[in-house]
């Protein structure tokens, strides 16, 4: 029987090149790049809260001002109102420093990314999903198989399945640009620069709350994306997205 006939439901079709490498060198790189840069922005970030933990809408927002929400957790500010006697070890100064210098590496490295992807047809190929294969039936198929975890099928070693692609789309085209221009809208010369920046969101307290909530979004991701590549198989993903990877020779067959 053809293999295209046993190919799962929503899977492309096998490509004409079996030694293809799955990852090329820019994406490993960039992918790489990204995911050092979000740690640290993650544990920078983290601190940043800790300094002010508390949220409003709006352009401003102080101590003096009704929160959206706040966290019931100590700050490193002895300034900023808590139920705990005691203050955190303020370490907002190299926390913000660290943040926004990794934050323009992330931006380097998404925008080399997007250049590659345009340029060389990697979206197009490795990330839009078909027409013909967005359907609820092979998105539930795909799902139902995730939740099962049934071990991935031979085709998922050199192509991704809908559900990846649909997810992946949604992190690179909608979260993380809206994580880095909520970011922008927060920094004063931006915004002085270019109000419209800020304006959008309904002030830069807006954009400090919307920046958190998009960053909850994209940890959750990272937390999904890390158990499933251990689920799939460690050692092969980790080889695949270092060294490219090959299809095995049963992968060939």
């Amino acid at each position: 029987m053809a293999d295209s006939a046993l190919a799962p439901i929503g899977a492309p079709a096998a490509p004409s090149i079996t030694l293809k490498s799955r990852h090329a060198a820019v994406v490993r790189i960039t992918h790489w790049i990204t995911a050092i840069s979000f740690v640290a922005l993650l544990v920078t970030g983290v601190e940043i809260v800790i300094s002010h933990p508390r949220f409003y809408w709006g352009e401003t927002g102080n101590i003096l001002t009704p929160p959206l929400f706040s966290f019931p957790i100590p700050s490193s500010r002895s300034s900023v109102p808590t139920r705990y006697g005691y203050v955190l070890p303020d370490q907002n100064g190299w926390s913000r420093y660290l943040h926004f210098e990794t934050a323009w590496l992330l931006v380097f490295a998404g925008l080399v990314y997007v250049a590659f992807g345009l340029l060389k047809g990697h979206f197009r190929q490795n990330l839009l999903p078909a027409r013909r294969d967005i359907s609820w039936r092979a998105l539930s198929h795909t799902i139902t198989n995730h939740l099962r975890f049934k071990p991935a099928s031979k085709w998922d070693s050199w192509s991704y399945n809908l559900l990846q692609r649909l997810t992946y789309v949604i992190v690179i085209f909608v979260l993380f640009p809206l994580v880095i221009w909520t970011g922008l809208a927060m920094s004063p010369a931006v915004a002085s620069a270019f109000p419209p920046v800020v304006t959008v969101f309904g002030g830069q307290q807006s954009a400090r709350t919307l920046h958190f909530f998009v960053s909850v979004l994209l940890f959750l991701f990272l937390l999904i994306h890390v158990g499933m590549v251990c689920i799939s198989g460690f050692r092969t993903r980790m080889r695949t997205m270092i060294t490219g990877g090959h299809p095995t020779a049963k992968e060939r067959k």
